[in-house]
């Protein structure tokens, strides 16, 4: 019935030989510990890099993606209703459009903060910082999200994936090491454990079934364990298989660390040799004459500040000569530094060396770097957020915490990465347009010829804030503007000129309703 899950990993193992590889090269280099060489144990001792840039660079990123995709306090997706199908709703509420459009925001904001807040209590951004550091250093990461607990990662030298041509996934089996006693009670009595074996190798397989469904069983062995076999939709499977870059016709992705590897072997080479270079150079010897007068006893036994017979001529230190060929590397390691900080978006060294940098110059800088993972934000937002909002939504709609959302009618979208970054273009762009007429043309042919009320709308849109009930509306302005009126004919002119004046509004207004 089910093709064994063992000679599934085993087939797929060999195309994933060379990314595992490159990518423990990757790790060597940056953070060992994140995929360490094949045989390693927890008692084993890793080999530490000659330099720390790759590690903090790794870090950087990592946090940075995180912060930029999953921002804290905030929903990072937003639900939306099919425009058709909201325009059939309008059109059967034509007095209540407005109102209808008002509820069902409020509605659907009401569920985003309710997915989110289960996120943060699930504690899915500890995960997902794991996730995202292995994607920058080996390219590839597998998410586990049940249906109950948090979110679990896998590394690349435990899972296997296969994809067809489109990038979509086929197969993915996951290879894990559990103790027997962990495994149910009926399968225990079926597996033949060696009196020398204390573990055993638990694989999972999930494969795509020509109607579409994932079919997902475990077993060890050789035997299925029953209580896994089951039968998936896409946007119910728990497993998320996650890649760094898509590249046409493989089943894995290529780490961001792999496309800076020489010269982060070559910073870790000079390091070494300067460091090494170093310590040999610290090392103080005196030598003497060996035909001169000066005894070296009496050098080597007499106190500090003594007095003894000797020729200085005589005395000598051990110098190494390679001062030139120690700064001629160190210049070379520094440029690779330079080159490794922009890459991984380090602040501190993205700045030019001069004596007067302006702040503006520090965040065009800064914004062109992050502007450049813009290719990144489309793969993740489509291979990672979406899914996750997906089967958070799927996963609360089976505990009844949400009510279940009309299928194809409302459809999460992704608010930040790419989103967040157009935004931010716009906004800048909205700036620049005020700040050059402002300069061309005055403030007063910018009060004449701008609508205010519509700049702050573009700018609080552009910001991620959500104007309604924030900025005031035309009608509101208007009416502040007469009762500010009214209470200063009030002061000047008496009630009675605020009853004559009030009494022509009326009458202007009804004539209005009747001609219409």
């Amino acid at each position: 019935m089910y093709q064994s899950a063992k000679s599934l990993y085993q087939q797929c193992e060999s195309q994933r030989f060379n990314f595992l590889d490159r990518g423990r090269e990757a790790a060597k280099l940056t953070i060992p510990h994140l995929l360490p060489p094949e045989g390693f144990h927890p008692t084993s001792r890793l080999e530490t890099p000659y330099q720390g840039i790759g590690a903090r660079g790794v870090n950087n990123l990592s946090s940075k993606l995180l912060l930029a995709l999953f921002p804290a306090n905030a929903p990072f997706f937003r639900l939306t209703m099919d425009q058709s199908e909201l325009n059939k709703m309008e059109e059967e509420m034509q007095e209540d459009a407005q109102g209808l459009r008002t509820e069902l925001d409020r509605a659907l904001a009401k569920i985003e903060r309710s997915t989110t807040q289960s996120m943060e209590v699930e504690a899915y951004r500890v995960g997902l910082y794991e996730c995202l550091r292995h994607l920058v250093v080996s390219g590839n990461a597998l998410i586990y999200l049940p249906e109950q607990g948090g979110l679990r990662v896998f590394h690349l030298d435990r899972f296997v994936v296969k994809r067809d041509p489109m990038g979509n996934v086929t197969h993915i089996v996951v290879l894990e090491t559990v103790a027997p006693t962990e495994l149910p009670e009926e399968v225990r009595g079926e597996i033949k454990m060696e009196s020398n074996e204390k573990t055993c190798d638990l694989y999972t397989a999930v494969v795509k079934q020509p109607d579409g469904k994932y079919k997902v069983w475990q077993e060890v062995k050789g035997v299925v364990l029953p209580e896994s076999v089951g039968e998936y939709k896409e946007e119910n499977l728990e497993w998320i298989p996650l890649r760094w870059s898509r590249i046409d016709g493989e089943s894995y992705g290529r780490g961001f660390v792999e496309e800076y590897l020489g010269d982060l072997i070559s910073l870790n080479g000079l390091s070494r040799a300067i460091l090494e270079g170093s310590v040999a150079a610290a090392k103080l010897l005196f030598l003497v004459n060996p035909n001169g007068s000066t005894e070296i006893d009496e050098i080597t036994d007499a106190p500090n500040g003594a007095v003894i017979n000797g020729n200085r001529e005589e005395i000598g230190t051990l110098q190494a000569d390679k001062f030139n060929d120690f700064r001629v590397a160190q210049e070379t390691m520094f440029k690779i530094e330079e080159r490794l900080a922009h890459a991984f978006l380090l602040n501190s060294n993205v700045v030019r060396q001069a004596e007067r940098v302006t702040a503006e110059e520090i965040r065009m800088l800064s914004q062109e770097l992050e502007a450049t993972l813009g290719g990144l934000y489309s793969l993740l937002s489509q291979e990672l957020q979406l899914p996750l909002v997906t089967k958070t939504l799927n996963r609360l709609v089976k505990t009844k915490k949400i009510p279940k959302l009309p299928e194809g009618v409302v459809r999460p979208a992704i608010t930040t990465g790419v989103d967040a970054l157009g935004r931010g273009n716009d906004l800048n762009r909205l700036d620049l347009f005020l700040g050059g007429a402002q300069q061309v043309v005055g403030p007063q042919a910018i009060a004449q010829y701008v609508s205010v009320g519509e700049y702050f709308k573009r700018r609080a849109t552009s910001l991620g804030v959500d104007p309604e009930g924030l900025v005031k509306t035309d009608e509101q302005i208007q009416q502040e503007m007469q009762q500010a009126q009214m209470a200063q004919m009030a002061q000047q002119l008496g009630p009675n000129a605020i009853k004559t004046a009030s009494d022509q509004f009326m009458q202007q207004e009804e004539l209005a309703a009747q001609s219409e």
